[in-house]
């Protein structure tokens, strides 16, 4: 793949990633509209764990409160921070159930234009609607587990194209009372043991393909989509601190809008 196409690609998972506006839909549709050929499994795995570098690093004292949670419930004892590391645990069991269920029924179908075009619409209206309506005041220390499986329940619909992980998940903080930046705070935490996942069976499917990328290029995808995730990262909790999700929402619609048009009225 030519270093321009990984740069591009590497920037566009980096920052959709962690914006509510659905990195999957992105890496489906810039290839589709530039008619490059598909990045492939390789390189899949590549952007995610730049992705999963800039969590780490940005919400490095978090990712130490797990790592100590962790070892508090082997323990066995529940502090605080074991209780947020289950709680991230719990909330990742259901994506794993519906990954599992799309791997048997295949996910062709759901790459198209109109699917894209209709969940970036609809999961955006609903973003919307429940930002406005629900006034926010927990922490995600005040979450129940009740609370975190519901989070999961919304982030396994990310599966989906163009519903967008970090969008739908905030989406369920906000309806749960989390404040707007604690809702992008336990969606980004929450993302540590979904990519983790991803990647490895992304990365088994591709060993089993024998798929094979360069270790220049696998460097490239890694260290810029880790710089892009860093930025998106920073921006979108300062823009939520001063601001709200109309941005984005609207970015959604006209892409949404888009979409069917080129599903519908071109084809």
């Amino acid at each position: 793949m030519p270093a321009h196409q990984i740069i591009f690609l590497s920037i566009v998972q980096g920052i959709t990633e962690f914006l509510p506006i659905s990195s999957s839909g992105h890496l489906i549709l810039v290839p589709k509209l530039f008619g490059w050929k598909d990045q492939g499994l390789t390189m899949d795995v590549a952007v995610h764990l730049g992705t999963l570098g800039a969590v780490f690093i940005y919400f490095w004292r978090d990712v130490v409160r797990l790592f100590k949670g962790f070892v508090m419930l082997l323990r066995g004892k529940i502090t605080t921070d074991a209780y947020l590391f289950f709680a991230l645990c719990l909330g990742t069991i259901p994506a794993v159930i519906f990954g599992l269920i799309l791997s048997l029924i295949g996910t062709e179908g759901l790459r198209s234009y109109a699917v894209i075009g209709w969940t970036s619409i609809i999961f955006g209206g609903a973003l919307y609607a429940i930002d406005r309506l629900f006034e926010g005041r927990k922490s995600i220390d005040q979450m129940t587990l009740k609370n975190a499986w519901w989070i999961g329940v919304a982030q396994a619909l990310a599966l989906i194209p163009g519903t967008s992980r970090s969008g739908v998940t905030m989406t369920m903080g906000r309806a749960i009372g989390l404040t707007r930046v604690e809702a992008a705070r336990f969606a980004f935490l929450l993302c540590i043991p979904s990519i983790i996942a991803a990647a490895t069976l992304t990365a088994y499917k591709a060993v089993k393909s024998g798929e094979i990328l360069q270790m220049t290029d696998l460097s490239l995808a890694i260290g810029v989509s880790f710089i892009a995730g860093l930025f998106a990262i920073t921006f979108m909790l300062r823009w939520l601190r001063r601001s709200n999700f109309t941005i984005f929402i609207v970015y959604r619609v006209a892409l949404g809008l888009s979409l069917l048009y080129l599903a519908y009225f071109t084809a």
